[in-house]
C-alpha cells in the first residue's frame, strides 16, 4: 500500500477526537480531524477520504446534515461513512442507516480497536 488510507473524523469531543486520531494514526492511516459538521464537510471536498467517522451531534452542522451532503454529492457519495454517536434511539439509528451510513456505532458500546476492525471492514 503506497498510499495511506485517509480517514476522516468529525467529532467534537477533542478527548474522543485525540483517542481516535492517535488510535487511527498509529495504524497507518492519514488522519484528518474536524470539530464540527461545517469542517467536516468542507475538508471531505478537500482531502476526499477514504472512510469518514461521523458523529451527530455536533456545532454548526450535525451529523446527518453532513451525511445528506456526502451522499448528494456526486463525488463524495462513495465514500463510506460510519456514525459514530452516543444517540442511541432506534429512529435515529434507522434515520442514518436510511441516509446512507454503513454503519452505526454507539460511542459507549465500541473500543477504538473494534471501532478500527469496523473501518478496516467496510474499507
Amino acid at each position: 500500500m503506497a498510499d495511506k488510507q485517509k480517514v476522516l473524523i468529525i467529532e467534537d469531543d477533542t478527548m474522543i477526537l485525540d483517542m481516535y486520531t492517535l488510535k487511527f494514526s498509529q495504524e497507518g492511516f492519514e488522519v484528518h480531524a474536524a470539530e464540527d459538521g461545517q469542517k467536516g464537510w468542507d475538508q471531505a471536498q478537500s482531502v476526499q477520504p477514504d472512510v469518514i467517522l461521523l458523529d451527530i451531534i455536533l456545532p454548526e452542522m450535525d451529523g446527518f446534515t453532513v451525511l445528506k451532503n456526502l451522499k448528494g454529492d456526486e463525488a463524495l457519495k462513495d465514500i463510506p461513512v460510519i456514525l459514530l454517536t452516543n444517540l442511541g434511539q432506534d429512529g435515529d439509528v434507522k434515520k442514518g442507516l436510511e441516509l446512507g451510513a454503513n454503519d452505526y456505532l454507539i460511542k459507549a458500546n465500541y473500543t477504538p480497536s473494534q471501532v478500527l476492525d469496523k473501518v478496516k471492514s467496510v474499507l
